[in-house]
This record gives structure tokens, C-alpha cells and sequence, in this order.
């Protein structure tokens, strides 16, 4: 006659962490929830939220669903799993962090959660379009939480940073994390409307990720863009005020061997359609991402764009 065992010895039974996280990844598919705001699926939220319920300061990793499952723990990862749903919170915004080109970085909703794909030409040091041993001078116009400025300051270890934008709560955020990172002496945060306060000032390079949602498609946008500022995203009927300002003021803040890189997103085509002397270079990303541009200063320099201008 066989032997029939009853011991639960043989029977691998998930961590109490692995668990959660796989019932978590299920909630949140169930939930119909938008992804994109820095993370690109329900596990990617599920895996952040968890984190932050096990009061790591880094991303969760496979080791971490091995230990020990407290009842603190797991209320905290409740209650942020319910918010998530229910108010339709971007995760980022719940566990004030995330990750730009590899920094930490403090986010609240005064500003942006930080994912264009400009952080790839950031880790690559913008080669082939610039020498980057050439570098000093950067701008990033429209800085939000300071992620493309403080990650530039980082690549270019020579060069100063102007980190500008026109929204004081922005640039508290930024300042929180200048600080964090230790770069107080080479980034500058600038309270500006663009070029408006940088009279007499060039770069080498110039960033931007500006607002360039239009109203019809900011009307169409997910819930969770709701929680982001509005006025970081809006940019005019058209979504086009930002770039027009960007395009005319550029030239007259470049270096002779500057570049102007700039993010429109959606916004392409109609760039595209609005400024057809400009020869765009349209880059792209091996981890996706696009609708950003590559112009030097001497392609608008040769398309006459910014002679007029005032650099506002």
C-alpha cells in the first residue's frame, strides 16, 4: 500500500511578502488604474508601495520578500494600496519618492513626477551632439523637482547648472533635492519665465521639458494627471506657448557650439507643422520615450530664429 504523507513539509508555501505583493499586483490590475507617472504597470506600483510600507529608501528587491510580514507594516501597505484606488493617487505622490536616471529624489504635487526619457541622453552625456569635456554651461528651463538639472550637474562634473522655473513651489522642491545631493555650489535655482531672467547668460547646452498639453487633450487625460499641477502640464489652446517661447529665445542664450534639446511629447506633429525651416533632430530612446528634439545654434542661427527676439 502507498504512503500517503499529510506533513506540510513538502508544500513551499510564498513568503508572507510575496504574497502581498502578488495580491496587490491583482488588486491594482482589477482597479483599471493608469500607469506612466514613473512606474509602467501594476507591479512596478505594487512593488513601490510595498517599499515604502517596509520604510526601505531604495527600490524593493527579491530579497526583500523573504522577511518577516508585521502588522505595521501590512496596515501601512493597505492603506496606501486604498488610496491608490480609490483617489486614483499616482504611487509616486504617496511615498514621496522616486528614481531619475539612477538619483533618488523627493516629489510631492507641487511638482511633475519626473520620466522623460531625456534622462537616457543625460546618462549618455548628450554624445554624439556635444563634447562633453567642452561643457560648463547648462540650463534647464521648466526645472520642476530640479531631476534633469541635478542629474546634468552629475554627468557634467565641470559645469555649472541653471535650474529655472517660474513656480516658487517648484523650486523648493528642487531645493530639497539640491540639497540632498550635495550640489548647492554648482546649481544655481533661478525664479524665471524662461530666458526672462537670464539677460547676458549662455550655455552649452540648453533642456527643457516644458508644459506642452493642449486643452483638448489635457480634457482627455486620466485621473491621475489631475493630481500633477496644472500649470507644469497646460501650454496654451495648443500646447504650443512654451516651445514658441523656448524656439525664439534659445539662440540669444547659446554658446556658438550650443545645443537646444527640448521634450513636446504629442506636441510633435504640430511643432513640426509650425516651424518647417527647422531641420529637427528627433532622438530617440532605447528604453522608449520620444517627441524630443535636438536643434544647434547654428541651425537656428541659418533659419533666423531668436534675431528679433528679446529672449523672453
Amino acid at each position: 500500500m502507498r504512503e500517503v504523507s499529510h506533513t506540510a513539509r513538502r508544500i513551499q508555501r510564498p513568503a508572507p511578502r510575496a504574497g502581498a505583493l502578488r495580491l496587490a499586483q491583482r488588486r491594482l490590475q482589477r482597479a483599471n488604474l493608469y500607469y506612466g507617472h514613473g512606474t509602467a504597470e501594476a507591479l512596478d506600483d505594487a512593488a513601490a508601495l510595498l517599499a515604502h510600507a517596509l520604510l526601505l529608501r531604495r527600490p524593493l528587491e527579491e530579497r526583500d520578500l523573504a522577511g518577516p510580514w508585521s502588522k505595521a507594516a501590512a496596515l501601512r501597505f493597505e492603506a496606501l494600496l486604498q488610496r491608490r484606488i480609490r483617489e486614483r493617487i499616482p504611487a509616486v505622490y504617496l511615498t514621496r519618492r522616486c528614481w531619475y536616471a539612477g538619483l533618488p529624489l523627493y516629489i510631492d504635487e507641487r511638482v511633475l513626477i519626473p520620466r522623460s526619457a531625456i534622462a537616457e541622453l543625460i546618462e549618455r552625456r548628450f554624445a554624439p551632439w556635444v563634447d562633453p569635456a567642452a561643457v560648463r554651461q547648462i540650463a534647464d528651463l521648466g526645472t520642476g523637482s530640479g531631476c534633469i538639472a541635478l542629474a546634468a550637474a552629475l554627468a557634467f562634473p565641470r559645469a555649472r547648472v541653471d535650474a529655472v522655473d517660474i513656480d516658487a513651489g517648484a523650486l523648493a522642491v528642487a531645493r530639497i533635492n539640491r540639497q540632498a545631493l550635495g550640489l548647492a555650489r554648482r546649481v544655481r535655482l533661478v525664479k524665471s519665465d524662461f530666458f526672462q531672467a537670464l539677460a547676458g547668460r549662455r550655455y552649452d547646452i540648453i533642456v527643457s521639458n516644458p508644459p506642452y498639453v493642449g486643452a483638448a487633450e489635457y480634457a482627455g487625460l486620466p485621473p491621475e494627471y489631475a493630481h500633477e499641477p496644472e500649470v507644469a502640464l497646460r501650454s496654451g489652446p495648443d500646447g504650443m506657448q512654451a516651445v514658441r517661447k523656448l524656439l525664439a529665445g534659445a539662440l540669444r542664450h547659446l554658446t556658438p557650439r550650443g545645443v537646444l534639446v527640448v521634450e513636446v511629447g504629442n506636441t510633435e506633429t504640430t511643432v513640426q507643422r509650425e516651424f518647417p525651416q527647422l531641420p529637427f533632430v528627433w532622438l530617440e530612446f532605447e528604453r522608449g520615450g520620444g517627441g524630443v528634439f535636438l536643434l544647434s545654434a547654428e541651425q537656428l542661427r541659418a533659419a533666423g530664429l531668436g534675431k528679433r527676439s528679446r529672449g523672453k
